[in-house]
């Protein structure tokens, strides 16, 4: 009896033990839309880049527009952004914005088919299942899990530490929903690869048990309140899902994104209806443009709000006002 009683204490401190073990803290970056001002913005997004290093984050997330809607779109600066990624120390994860590839069409970027320079994107930095950066981690891309979808190598996710990260490709500039057919027919084609793989994530989330999910893309998707309802609008089946999913879903989900240059910590997403706030949805927009800065976040496995958010704000990065 006694050593059946001693054998109970010790599977109870192990599993204790194992819980704890695997409930820890972690930390990561995310930053976006960067360098916008080149070259006078290469030093400054250096210094960043060594900060953040310096911090040693478990990975970092790039949300889209790697320059400015006026720089050209051209191979050459695809891999000096390729370049500049990899030399983050962590885990550095990608998902594109419209100024690499949707808005190269204007003749100040180079008057390029935007289709084209999609396709160049995926070649340039999505053809093997691991992130970049220095060291690298497995990512599960959509190409490989179905083959209705095997053209969407950006979309991914992975998880850390009962966390499921999901990358997206959802852009600015209406998500491509404009211009003319040819834009309009490979945004119905990618969003529902979108679609798809955010039924996907909460399914996995669910069935895993994890005990949250945190979605990156570039969009800034809640510009307006119109976004979420109206017809015209290339986000709306996005955040209709994401209402109704995050509603059942009842767990902690937080949104990364950038596209407006804005440094936001709100809780802009609606049920369906759009009457009431989803409190356990989360925003973080990151700042870019002019401020060549970016956040750390923390989540705390097992807290009722996992998230908290430190700004990281380098002095020498400060645009002075003009006088």
């Amino acid at each position: 009896m006694k050593s059946h009683s001693l054998k109970s204490l010790i599977v109870a401190i192990f599993i204790a033990f194992a819980s704890s073990a695997t409930a820890q803290n972690f930390k990561f970056i995310a930053l976006g839309d960067m360098p916008y001002n080149i070259p006078d913005d290469y030093a400054r997004y250096e210094r960043l880049i060594q900060r953040i290093n310096n911090l040693n984050p478990t990975f970092t997330i790039f949300v889209g527009d790697t320059k400015s809607g006026s720089t050209p779109c051209s191979d050459d600066y695809n891999l000096i952004v390729k370049n500049y990624f990899n030399q983050f120390k962590s885990p550095l994860i990608y998902s594109p914005g419209d100024n690499e590839w949707t808005d190269c069409h204007r003749l100040s970027a180079g008057a390029y088919d935007p289709i084209e320079r999609l396709h160049n994107l995926r070649r340039t930095f999505f053809q093997t299942q691991y992130s970049l950066g220095q060291k690298r981690i497995t990512l599960t891309r959509q190409a490989d899990t179905d083959p209705r979808y095997s053209k969407f190598t950006e979309n991914s996710f992975w998880v850390n530490n009962q966390f499921l990260f999901v990358n997206l490709h959802i852009t600015g500039s209406n998500n491509n929903f404009e211009r003319d057919d040819r834009a309009k027919e490979e945004y119905y084609e990618r969003n529902q690869a979108n679609l798809s793989w955010i039924k996907l994530a909460f399914q996995t989330a669910t069935s895993k048990n994890y005990e949250g999910i945190i979605f990156a893309y570039q969009a800034d998707m809640f510009y307006t309140p119109k976004q979420a309802i109206d017809p015209e609008s290339g986000f709306r089946d996005t955040l209709q899902l994401l209402s109704k999913s995050a509603e059942e879903f009842k767990k902690p989900i937080l949104l990364i994104h950038g596209d407006s240059h804005r440094l936001i910590i709100d809780q802009p997403l609606r049920t369906a209806d759009q009457k009431q706030v989803l409190e356990n949805v989360i925003r973080l927009e990151v700042m870019g443009a002019n401020q060549v800065q970016a956040v750390e976040i923390e989540i705390n496995p097992g807290a009722e709000q996992p998230f908290s958010f430190t700004p990281i704000m380098l002095q020498e990065n400060r645009r002075r006002p003009k006088p």
